[in-house]
């Protein structure tokens, strides 16, 4: 068999990656590289395709996790069930509402709810606090007993279809107007045409949006 000379190895530690080199000549150089561009390198070889996506997708991030996908849906008019207590059946509202970014992280996870003045088209564009209860201030969505499907483009849906509960500690910082309970912008809205979309709080960039779920993003 015709020789094989040994070009490039690389030694994996605990804390670093190391690259030896022996060139054309078998004259070795070692280095200190970072396991992520050694990742890169090696992905650049792949052929990667996302499949069909719902035609409101804006974006996709892949993980070792899974996948988070982010869906658009435009504003409109919804009706929304507040649950005021155990015993007394729940008060509908038809609310104008503004666009909104819904992401959905792997099943099993809670998904995240933004709110948006227009369909977002940068990383640079902001995302605002969704005027709803049952948010948690970092925009995840507090599902309690309703179950969310495994489908991403069903979510929004699911996300409507459950009961909104008036609990307070998802109340507050999500309207200019009245900042401490959001079900007095759904009363004054109540029957409405056209959300106000200057009371939108603006939470984060589109970029840190997408960084969600990683060690540097936002939880």
């Amino acid at each position: 068999m015709e020789e094989d000379p040994l070009r490039l190895r690389l030694d994996f530690h605990d804390e670093s990656v190391i690259l030896h080199d022996y060139g054309a000549r078998g004259v070795a150089t070692t280095r200190l590289v970072s396991a992520l561009d050694v990742a890169h390198a090696l992905a650049s070889e792949l052929d990667l395709t996302t499949g069909l996506l719902p035609s409101d997708a804006l974006w996709l991030v892949k993980r070792a996790s899974g996948t988070w996908l982010a869906l658009w849906q435009a504003p409109g008019v919804r009706t929304v069930r507040l649950k005021t207590s155990l015993d007394a059946p729940p008060r509908r509202y038809r609310l104008p509402l503004p666009g909104l970014v819904f992401l959905c992280p792997p099943a099993g996870q809670a998904p995240y709810v933004f709110a948006a003045k227009a369909r977002p088209r940068r990383p640079e564009d902001e995302l605002c606090h969704a005027p709803f209860y049952n948010v948690f201030a970092s925009g995840r969505v507090c599902v309690g007993t309703h179950p969310f499907p495994r489908d991403p483009a069903r979510v929004p849906h699911a996300f409507f279809e459950s009961f909104f509960s008036a609990a307070m500690d998802t109340a507050w910082g999500k309207s200019r107007r009245h900042p401490d309970d959001i079900g007095r912008l759904w009363d004054e809205l109540d029957r409405g045409r056209e959300f106000p979309l200057d009371d939108l709080v603006a939470q984060l960039a589109v970029g840190d949006a997408m960084r969600l779920g990683t060690a540097e993003g936002r939880p």
